[in-house]
Formats: structure tokens, C-alpha cells, sequence
């Protein structure tokens, strides 16, 4: 198998200047953990996911360091509505792993794993976005694929 046999073409994209809370809004509604942001010809500029906006609220070290044990977390939570209007070019990553449609699909697993990331944007060779996979994906597709093999081999029996 290869990556266009399951990559999801239909990926929710935000732009550089995509408001945090519209972004927050469609990964809650679609039950997403994050997303591509491309620019205005669809190139891959960057990624954002739900951890990318929670490290925003994240003390620092040196925070911690003077208040220690006394850090408010209880506050940090309450200042979340500050980064509803920041933009994901403040907080997403620009340095993403990308993959090509015809790349085998473990090998592209592969590189999740390795990356310690769950799913991964799909481009041609212009750095376009044309889809996305999941770990979740690639599990799923290689399990009916194992038990559609398994099937035709017992009836073949």
C-alpha cells in the first residue's frame, strides 16, 4: 500500500492569519488535533495542533523558578482567552515532516514514529498540500488489509 490509498484529501487547512479561536473552533467541532497551515496557493507553511496552542500557556522556567511550588495553574488555565485572538503563525510549527502520495505507507508510519508525531501532511513535488494521514490510518488500513487477506485465504482453503 501507499499513502494516496489513504490519505484524506478533504483537510480542514488554516492560513498564517487564521484567529486561534477560529482554529480551536473547527479541531473541537471535527474532532481533530490539528491541522496544516498553507498559504494562499495551498504550499505546506506550517503545522498546528492542539499542543502547539496549550505550550502557549505554559509557564516558563524562569517562572516556575521564582514561584516554585506556588505557581498558579488555576490562572494560567483562565488566561487562555488570551491566545483566542493571537494568530497560528504564533504558534504553529514550521519545520514539518511532510510525505509524497506515492511513498509506501509503512515508510511513512515510520517516520510518524520516529518524529514522535500522529499524523502527517501529504504534498506533491511543489510542497502543495494534497491530504493527510493519521497513525490511526495507517493501523486501521493495514488491519483490513490483513483481515481481507486472512478472509481470501480461508475461503481459498
Amino acid at each position: 500500500m501507499i499513502v494516496q490509498d489513504i490519505m484524506n484529501t478533504a483537510v480542514k487547512t488554516a492560513n498564517a492569519d487564521t484567529l486561534i479561536k477560529d482554529i480551536a473552533s473547527i479541531m473541537c467541532f471535527n474532532k481533530i488535533s490539528g491541522m496544516p497551515v498553507v498559504d494562499s496557493n495551498e504550499k505546506l507553511i506550517g503545522v498546528l495542533s492542539e499542543k502547539d496552542i496549550l505550550k502557549a500557556m505554559f509557564p516558563d522556567v524562569e517562572q516556575i523558578m521564582q514561584e516554585g511550588a506556588k505557581t498558579d495553574f488555576e490562572s494560567i488555565e483562565a488566561d487562555y482567552k488570551g491566545l483566542l485572538d493571537k494568530k497560528a503563525e504564533d504558534f504553529m510549527t514550521q519545520t514539518v515532516a511532510s510525505v509524497s502520495a506515492d511513498m509506501p505507507l509503512l515508510k511513512a508510519a515510520s517516520l510518524m514514529c520516529v518524529k514522535k508525531i500522529r499524523r502527517i501532511p501529504v504534498t506533491d513535488s511543489s510542497n502543495k498540500l494534497v491530504g493527510i494521514i493519521s497513525i490511526g490510518d495507517v493501523h486501521k488500513a493495514i488491519f483490513q488489509d490483513s483481515l481481507l487477506k486472512s478472509n481470501s485465504s480461508d475461503e481459498a482453503a
